[in-house]
């Protein structure tokens, strides 16, 4: 019986030892506190910023890209329109000078330019415009050259011949002209703000 009632003793010890209250924790530095809070915070304001960044920019190029398809809407019509513009003045230059006179076509002839003359001025209003090409500067991002011209009195790079008028819609580049240029002759001076291509 000494053994079981030791053995009571020994229990009723060990709960004792662990019922000791617990080391004390040191509080919370509130300044630590406070520190780690702002850095936190400062990293989702930049975020935030970020994001508003984004999203202005995000507004400003849909803004941008919307102001284009306006813009640029009616290249494919535009193009389309050339070739009949292009038509219309083979039909007027297939006529022989004293022809045009005869009472037989004057009226189709005048009805024809007359034609020309509206489609012009529609260009005009779109802001479709001819590509100024005929005694210039040959410039690669406005003519397209198609042959070369020996020409010792022109300056070499000079425009000599339009095969068929460009044109340009709101400043773009919808087609090139079709252009001689000469070659052969003194160098060209290089276009008003541009850079001189010929080596």
């Amino acid at each position: 019986m000494t053994d079981e009632s030791a053995q009571p003793a020994a229990e009723t010890v060990a709960p004792a030892a662990e019922a000791q209250p617990p080391a004390a924790e040191t509080p919370p530095d509130p300044l630590a506190l406070a520190e780690a809070e702002i850095v936190r915070l400062s990293g989702e304001m930049d975020s935030l910023k970020r994001a508003a960044a984004e999203a202005i920019n995000r507004a400003k190029r849909i803004e941008r890209e919307a102001e284009d398809k306006v813009k640029f809407a009616l290249v494919g019509f535009a193009r389309d329109l050339l070739g009949v513009g292009d038509n219309l003045r083979r039909a007027l230059d297939s006529l022989p000078a004293e022809q045009r006179a005869a009472e037989s076509v004057k009226g189709f002839y005048e009805g024809v330019e007359m034609t020309e003359r509206a489609l012009a001025a529609a260009f005009e209003k779109y802001g479709v415009k001819m590509v100024p090409a005929l005694d210039q500067r040959f410039d690669p991002n406005l003519h397209q050259a198609m042959f070369e011209v020996e020409d010792p009195t022109r300056p070499s790079g000079q425009v000599v011949q339009v095969m068929q008028a460009g044109y340009v819609l709101n400043d773009r580049l919808i087609r090139p002209a079709l252009v001689g240029v000469s070659k052969g002759g003194p160098k060209a001076p290089p276009a008003e703000g541009g850079v001189d291509t010929v080596a």
